[in-house]
């Protein structure tokens, strides 16, 4: 099973690299520049009250398996490239306007254009009916639309849902960056109900000039 694995290794050479832990690499190569103060591999001192506790449904309705003084209380043995940051809507709504503006945060140059082109530009195609990319590419870190297989799918779009019941999409095309937080756990990968209304609504949305959100 080699889900993810690249991005760990990268995480470790990163570090390495930089001979720093890599929640620090990343603070002050992306997040520092674009102002994401909620976003770690552990809750930033004074977030706690803000956190949300995480569930799963049962019969019976929602039960917490993750509480907010949880998993991300403190920073974890190893921090994984390939994911386990928490954070805000805020945070990633800026994170999707400089992948929107080609790398560019408020004038300043946070990623080249050539490394947003290429994060979002499939270069992976999965065998026919994988339940997880049927219509999708990978690219860097997320999956891209390549056919309209539902509703919600537009050709360039770029992001992932998350199991923990969070999701995250640039829609280049719409000018727009979606953001869901949930905090339930998926059921499996066609558990896309919650999200679905907004995901569609997001996919038949004009391309706007102003701002996105």
């Amino acid at each position: 099973m080699t889900y993810n694995t690249g991005s760990d290794v990268l995480g470790v050479l990163l570090a390495r690299v930089e001979d720093a832990p890599l929640g620090d690499v990343l603070a002050a190569a992306v997040l520092g520049p674009l102002g994401m103060a909620d976003t770690g591999f552990a809750i930033p001192d004074g977030g706690l009250d803000r956190m949300s506790g995480h569930h799963r449904r049962t019969a019976g309705g929602f039960e917490m398996i993750d509480p907010p003084d949880g998993q991300w209380a403190t920073v974890p043995a190893f921090p994984s490239g390939a994911g386990g940051l928490v954070s805000t809507a805020d945070d990633w709504c800026a994170f999707g306007r400089m992948l929107l503006a080609g790398g560019e945060h408020r004038g300043e140059r946070i990623l080249s254009a050539e490394a947003v082109r290429q994060m979002m530009t499939s270069h992976v195609v999965a065998e026919p009916d994988n339940p997880y990319l049927d219509g999708h590419g990978w690219g860097f870190g997320g999956s891209v639309d390549l056919a309209p297989a539902e509703p919600w799918n537009v050709p360039g779009r770029y992001g992932w849902i998350g199991g923990t019941g969070t999701a995250a999409y640039v829609i280049p095309s719409r000018r727009r960056v979606v953001i869901w937080m949930s905090q339930v756990e998926l059921e499996g990968p066609d558990d896309a109900r919650a999200i679905a209304a907004v995901l569609t609504w997001a996919a038949q949305q004009p391309r706007t000039g102003g701002r996105s959100g």
